[in-house]
């Protein structure tokens, strides 16, 4: 299997039955199990949350306990710690697995910091296309921009006029293109936004050049589409970065469904080392019929990769100032944002999600957002008799919960709803969540602590590609709620951040309670399945910053698939 590859460097920090292994040992491949000792092992069990060793044969986690006595099954490799730190697999519960392959195959502007330097990477690129070919990026976002505006047509204009440029924000929900671009789309003064979306314009009418949302479908044509090759190259790319940052399993949403036969294949032949849990995207036309076609799952035997679940959109994003709020933007008082779901729309899709099994996942940023998905499920709970539901709890998730009515944190718990929320937005966010919401609102603003003492479990993720998509960055964000630099202000509410055993669970059991899979993942426990994560240095440790770690292997099913 290709994964083993990039475990021949474990090999060096190994020993087999008390000897030496050298470069020129048996495959880690081989080896019948593993005992892990020698460094702080953090098991996410409540019951013990620490460890000194732990045993596995096979897939499966065997011991867990002291380093004393015959713990260690003969056979096993060894592996001494020597003082790097042990967790459960982390798991990032929200990102966009073919998104962070793509990313590292196509113009990438997450480094861009202003207009000057976005147009700096347009020229390069154009300099080299042919004329008339589009010009795709994205991952630029403008919050630290010393212009403090968004880019405009007129700032493409000024570098081609030769080839459209469609240049996608980070978030996923906005996007700036070029005269070209909105000419060849067809865009103009008299062109409508879709329901869900807005074009944003100057005072004369004319789009200035940023399309919002689902007024992004207008220019969706001319993005080049990825072929099967590529797509197969994305998954991959994908796989192999998260595995190197220390994730054994992603929560891949609005994954498309064409695409679970390429996964599923992929997964069984190594070539996706990670876990999977899929979130389909539900078509536009007869999203019922799509959600009874997945009833059973779609997994067809892959060992990894689960398929059980469904992806909406209900709003969209606070940079843009798309997120569906109650009262309008503090900085925009003519904008409330977009709802891009209809409860008409949705309703039917939650029914049939209850009668067949399927876990619904919604995105909602904002707090009329949350709100009407959390009054849609009630509705749906409601509607269809328990006697129907295939499942008795279906554990449905929002996906964000970004800015809620305080009136709405205890609701989740009543209804059984799983914020799924990713701590790296609550950092990036408060560079510009006051401006937007006025600091009123930033009382149910990413409110980890609120909604844990309501009684419920946060699955936490990062969203990558729209964020790095990295563990330290996330334990960092729940732990100290401050950016990287240390930063916060008196508005940003430090008391919402959780303790360590609280973030840890975030990214490790409450993730696979969200994905139905708590009896096999997310704690190191006897019995369960032999996902770890090793990080050189104690994560958890108040007197250690998370980004000063580095991964060191990663390791899923009892299999090393990265190793440094």
């Amino acid at each position: 299997m290709k994964t083993f590859l990039h475990a021949v460097s474990a090999v060096l920090l190994l020993s087999a039955c008390g000897q030496a292994m050298t470069p020129a040992a048996p495959s880690v491949a081989s080896v019948e199990g593993w005992c892990f000792s020698g460094g702080p092992i953090h098991t996410a069990d409540d019951l013990r949350p620490r460890a000194e060793a732990v045993a596995v044969v096979g897939e499966t986690i065997a011991y867990v306990g002291a380093a004393e006595g015959d713990w260690c099954p003969d056979g096993a490799a060894t592996y001494d710690l020597a003082g790097a730190a042990l967790y459960p697999g982390l798991t990032d519960a929200h990102a966009h697995l073919i998104g962070i392959g793509a990313r590292e195959m196509e113009l990438d502007l997450s480094g861009v910091t202003s207009v000057t330097e976005l147009q700096d990477a347009v020229r390069e690129v154009a300099r080299d296309l042919p004329v008339g070919e589009t010009i795709h990026g994205d991952g630029w976002i403008e919050t630290h921009w010393p212009e403090g505006r968004f880019p405009t047509r007129d700032d493409l204009d000024a570098v081609t006029t030769d080839h459209p440029v469609v240049l996608q924000r980070a978030d996923g929900h906005a996007s700036v293109v070029n005269s070209l671009a909105l000419e060849r789309a067809g865009i103009d003064e008299m062109t409508e936004a879709p329901f869900g979306g807005a074009i944003n314009r100057r005072d004369d009418g004319r789009a200035d050049g940023m399309l919002i949302d689902k007024a992004q479908d207008l220019v969706a044509d001319l993005v080049p589409k990825m072929d099967a090759a590529g797509r197969e190259r994305a998954y991959r790319l994908g796989a192999e970065v998260y595995a190197s940052r220390g994730w054994t399993n992603m929560h891949s949403m609005s994954v498309d469904r064409d695409d679970i036969e390429l996964i599923n294949r992929m997964a069984s032949d190594g070539d996706i080392g990670i876990r999977v849990y899929n979130s389909i995207g539900v078509p536009e036309r007869r999203p019922g019929e799509r959600v009874r076609t997945m009833r059973g799952g779609l997994s067809a035997g892959a060992p990894t990769v689960v398929t059980r679940a469904v992806k909406l959109y209900a709003d969209g994003a606070l940079g843009s100032r798309g997120a569906a709020l109650i009262e309008p933007y503090a900085d925009d008082p003519d904008n409330h944002g977009l709802m891009t779901l209809e409860r008409d729309r949705a309703l039917p899709i939650f029914q049939s999600a209850l009668r067949n099994g399927i876990q619904v996942n919604t995105h909602a940023i904002g707090d009329r957002g949350n709100k009407e998905v959390l009054d849609w499920y009630e509705e749906a709970f409601a509607t269809v008799p328990r006697g129907e539901w295939a499942v008795a709890e279906p554990r449905w998730r929002i996906e964000h919960s970004q800015i809620l009515d305080p009136a709405d944190i205890p609701r989740f718990r009543e209804l059984g709803v799983i914020p799924s929320m990713q701590p790296s937005h609550a950092i990036g966010d408060l560079h510009f969540a006051v401006d937007r919401l006025g600091p009123d609102r930033l009382t149910g603003a990413y409110a980890w602590r609120a909604l844990i003492d309501s009684g419920v479990v946060i699955a936490g993720g990062s969203d990558a590609p729209v964020e790095v998509g990295d563990p330290r960055i996330e334990l960092h964000a729940a732990m100290s709620r401050t950016d990287l630099s240390g930063y916060s202000n008196e508005d940003w509410n430090v008391d919402q951040r959780v303790t360590p055993q609280e973030a840890l669970k975030m990214f490790t059991l409450w993730p696979a309670y969200a994905s139905f899979q708590e009896d096999k993942l997310g704690s190191i426990e006897v019995g369960k399945k032999a996902d770890f994560s090793v990080f050189d240095r104690d994560m958890l440790d108040p007197g250690i910053e998370p980004m000063d770690a580095e991964a060191v292997m990663t390791m899923v099913n009892g299999v090393v698939i990265w190793s440094r």
